[in-house]
């Protein structure tokens, strides 16, 4: 009974999530992007009060950076002193 209750509530999950799984994950996108751009628009030429305080997160954002700057349309990376490509 357990596993039926299980496998029904996921079906249930999925039928009203899977709809708007694209405009979710575009959601997340986006706020994952203007994170970044908050965080690294000391070294884009922006002057930014708290770079204190993100300098700190500038190493778990290279990781994504490849694919930030591409999606961003621009063909190289705008970092002089970074570069991913």
């Amino acid at each position: 009974m357990r596993e039926r209750w299980r496998a029904f509530s996921a079906g249930l999950h999925e039928f009203y999530v899977a709809p708007y799984r694209r405009t979710f994950a575009r959601a997340r996108r986006d706020e994952d992007d203007l994170f970044r751009l908050l965080v690294m628009s000391e070294m884009l030429g922006v002057p930014n009060p708290a770079s204190y305080y993100t300098a700190e997160l500038l190493p778990v954002l290279y990781d994504g950076f490849h694919d930030w700057h591409r999606r961003m349309g621009m063909e190289r990376s705008p970092l002089e002193n970074y570069r991913c490509c």
